[in-house]
């Protein structure tokens, strides 16, 4: 297969699709069911997404473990390859991730599976600002959140110690940046889907 940036990769972190263990605070409103129909609705848009332009290669960092039936289909229908995340935190298993990538390739992403905003032009965007010499690229979230992060090299600072699950986390990470003098490039904000008035939201962009 041929790719626009053949020496990155996108790694796309997601849960697997376990009643009771995936968009919790959907069910305020829905059944645990339903908010785990929600969660894979995401990711198989995310995974379409990722896919769609042959633009990079793409991996699905999965947690518990790669051997849920979703995440074996996804990868046969989306030609992903499949990873575990490795890690007590979010952050060590992000810069885990990092750390393996980068080792393989020049530049990585990574994105969460729930933000309907995010568009290929995103994706591209980040590619470019890597290609270009720039170290780490951040999309951040309305929520205080970010819900891309691109590197060409590993910062383990980045990640360690962060007040993960929080609207603090963006803020952190950009005194970081600061901190660390790295060279650094924002891109627009975004939105994620994690309560029903993400969801109203979300629907409204796609009727039917």
């Amino acid at each position: 297969m041929t790719y626009k940036y053949p020496d990155a990769v996108l790694m796309i972190f997601c849960k697997a699709p376990v009643t009771g263990q995936v968009k919790t605070r959907l069910t305020t409103e829905l059944t645990a069911e339903q908010a785990m129909q929600v969660h894979i609705e995401l990711t198989q848009r995310t995974l379409q997404l990722a896919t769609m332009t042959n633009l990079c290669p793409v991996q699905l960092w999965c947690t518990p473990s790669t051997d849920h039936p979703f995440f074996t289909a996804s990868a046969q229908t989306y030609h992903v390859n499949l990873q575990k995340q490795l890690g007590v935190d979010l952050g060590e298993r992000m810069n885990n991730a990092f750390c393996l990538a980068l080792n393989s390739y020049s530049r990585a992403l990574i994105i969460g599976c729930d933000c309907p905003s995010l568009t290929l032009q995103d994706l591209e965007a980040a590619l470019t600002a890597l290609s270009q010499g720039t170290c780490c690229v951040l999309a951040p979230a309305e929520d205080g959140g970010y819900v891309l992060i691109g590197l060409n090299q590993p910062y383990p600072e980045l990640f360690d110690n962060m007040p993960w699950g929080t609207e603090l986390v963006l803020e952190h990470t950009r005194a970081r940046i600061k901190q660390y003098n790295l060279c650094y490039q924002e891109l627009k904000q975004q939105w994620d889907l994690d309560t029903p008035e993400d969801l109203a939201r979300y629907r409204a962009l796609t009727p039917g």
